[in-house]
């Protein structure tokens, strides 16, 4: 199963890892300048907790601690 939240749909997101070089200019240099640059995935903060649907129905599911921590959800005791 992929690793997306079931109430708000974080997601992991693709970008990069930028590698620079140099002094920059606020300390005297000529500036920095992008050596590199890597692939890599900004993956959300998931949790798989048991929470109370709205129907009722008690699931265990993926679930982003920015929306456990807002009060999004209800735990199952």
């Amino acid at each position: 199963m992929s690793k997306i939240c079931y109430i708000t749909g974080k997601r992991p997101v693709k970008g990069n890892r930028i590698l620079r070089r140099g002094q920059t200019k606020k300390s005297g240099g000529i500036g920095t300048h992008i050596i590199k640059r890597s692939p890599r995935k900004f993956r959300p903060n998931l949790q798989r907790i048991c929470i109370v649907l709205p129907s009722g129905q008690i699931k265990r599911l993926w679930v982003s601690v920015k929306a456990i921590k807002a009060g999004k959800i209800v735990k199952a005791a």
